[in-house]
């Protein structure tokens, strides 16, 4: 079993270096080295949302990619846009939305954090006048 992936040169997964470059590498490598040890499933989370492609137009289409630079970006063209591009025609990615979702409520936390903090020194400031 084979497992089609993006690349980014010189960065890992989780790699800063992931977000500072605009171009990727598709590499095909046997699963089992990608993995190592590690445990994995499938996920064809948005199978309910679109229909697959063919596995044979799936398969022609990744292996046309291999070898090839592509355009990267953390957020608009990820390597989980590129995957649910191959499987569904469409990009999608839920990481991107997760992230997103995520940073917005660290936001808000933040922000209700310091007019909270706000409103207390001005009760203590207001005091002492």
């Amino acid at each position: 079993m084979y497992r089609l992936r993006c690349e980014v040169p010189g960065a890992g997964i989780s790699s800063l270096n992931s977000i500072a470059t605009d171009c990727a590498v598709v590499k095909k490598q046997r699963l089992r080295k990608v993995v190592g040890q590690d445990k994995y499933q499938i996920n064809n989370k948005y199978d309910k949302r679109y229909t697959p492609r063919p596995v044979d137009e799936i398969i022609f289409r990744a292996k046309a990619k291999v070898g090839k630079k592509i355009a990267y970006n953390v957020i608009s063209q990820n390597c989980e846009h590129f995957v649910t591009k191959l499987r569904y025609g469409i990009p999608v990615s839920d990481q991107v939305n997760d992230g997103i979702d995520l940073a917005e409520t660290v936001m808000t936390v933040i922000t209700g954090a310091a007019v909270g903090i706000m409103g207390i020194a001005a009760l203590v400031l207001g005091r002492k006048h």
